[in-house]
């Protein structure tokens, strides 16, 4: 096993550091560049080791709020200078955060529990995600960030991209926009190693097909989806991209909470009831929030640099995703009627109400009290029942990044094997 020493998420700025410090030790094989700017002005930072014209482009920070990836790619670069093999007819580049604005509002570094985690929490809305935004909106309304990612793979045109994400509780799990055959193997065997839980049943892959235990290759697209009433779909983002030069896209999931009760095979005794109930769940957390939305007092119009904005934007947007979810988990038969997949269908929907308040709490703290208050022990109690029906235990920040390490090392060496 490598050396793990990274004990918390680094910053935006902390990562352009390194790349900056990794640059100069190494000029004559690792550079850093901007590759374009933010909405706000902030730039995209590309850092690459290597000039092989087979490249591998690894995106971090495509989530604001999931910080494990910026940690990953450093791991990443420092071992692709140090490893001669790895550069082996290959050239490594990476993206060090594809959203700095998100990053700047979501700010919790080090959470000790999730209701630390959720009092500085911040996710765009589906628009104004950069790797969703194309599956949303026209090519014309496109925000600066996605055009910079696409502008990148344009560039390189990487046999493989590997986007870096996380969860905040529950498992590991991969999905790849083309199937990779050899990797279900050593994906599963990092993970027991890490004592991290493979996610046989992720509700973000429902109903595609897995080539192995937790590695789920995203479906043709003739398929119906799973939630029909969700607007966003993978294969119109910019994961896609990368496919009109021959590539694919692997994006690797992995948690900072861990959950037994997601890589349960065993069938579930009566997962359309279990459906419904949590369909009826979301509905009633959902109102509670919209019913202090309604009721909070109006706040000034934002500025240009007012947070309340995108906050705001970003809560409104994951409510009225809640009609139509729970429709589909009460109207679509369940994608798997395994207790793994329930199981994670139980943590998305606690997400999205909770994700609401905390980020309601953070708009409305400077406009209305009261309001803030009561969204603050919404936010307590849901993120205390979150973490106590699934028996979280945390993940050290050090086995977060050695698991996506290898993932992607394994993505990057079996990927190769079949790329022309």
């Amino acid at each position: 096993m490598s050396p793990l020493r990274e004990s918390r998420y680094p910053t935006v700025a902390e990562l352009v550091f390194s790349a900056r410090a990794l640059a100069a030790r190494r000029p004559g094989l690792c550079t850093l560049r901007e590759v374009g700017v933010s909405r706000a002005g902030r730039p995209l930072h590309l850092m690459s080791v290597g000039r092989a014209r087979r490249a591998v482009l690894v995106v971090a920070g495509a989530h604001a709020n999931e910080p494990a990836g910026g940690g990953t790619l450093l791991a990443l670069a420092r071992r692709a200078l140090r490893e001669p093999g790895l550069r082996d007819g290959v050239s490594w580049h990476f993206l060090l955060c594809a959203d700095p604005d998100g990053a700047s509002l979501h700010v919790t570094p080090a959470p000790r529990t999730l209701y630390d985690y959720h009092l500085g929490f911040f996710r765009p809305s589906g628009p104004e995600q950069p790797e969703w935004a194309p599956s949303v909106l026209p090519p014309d309304r496109l925000p600066p960030e996605t055009r910079a990612l696409t502008g990148v793979i344009d560039e390189l045109r990487p046999y493989l991209q590997v986007s870096l994400h996380g969860t905040e509780l529950g498992g590991s799990w991969v999905q790849l926009t083309r199937d990779v055959p050899g990797l279900a193997e050593p994906f599963a065997k990092s993970a027991a190693q890490l004592h991290i839980p493979v996610e046989t049943g992720a509700s973000d892959a429902a109903g595609w097909p897995a080539s192995g235990p937790g590695v789920h290759v995203m479906p043709a697209p003739e398929a119906s989806p799973a939630y029909p009433s969700l607007t966003d779909d993978a294969r119109h983002s910019t994961w896609y991209h990368v496919h009109r030069y021959g590539g694919m896209t692997a994006v690797i999931e992995v948690p900072m909470w861990a959950s037994d009760l997601v890589d349960d095979p065993a069938p579930h005794p009566a997962p359309d009831a279990a459906m419904h109930r949590l369909a009826e769940r979301l509905l009633r957390d959902a109102g509670e929030v919209r019913r202090v939305l309604d009721a909070a007092a109006p706040g000034p119009a934002p500025g240009p640099g007012d947070t309340g904005g995108p906050l705001l934007r970003a809560a409104v947007w994951g409510l009225e995703l809640v009609p139509g979810l729970a429709a589909d988990l009460v109207r679509t038969p369940p994608a798997d009627g395994t207790r793994a997949y329930v199981g994670s269908v139980d943590a998305f929907a606690r997400r999205v109400p909770l994700r609401a308040a905390a980020m309601l709490r953070r708009a409305l703290s400077g406009t209305d009290a009261g309001a803030a208050a009561r969204l603050e022990r919404l936010v307590a109690h849901w993120s205390d029942a979150f973490a106590t029906r699934f028996r979280a235990r945390w993940v050290p920040v050090e086995h977060q990044v050695e698991h996506q390490v290898r993932a992607v090392v394994a993505a990057a060496h079996h990927a190769r094997e079949q790329s022309p």
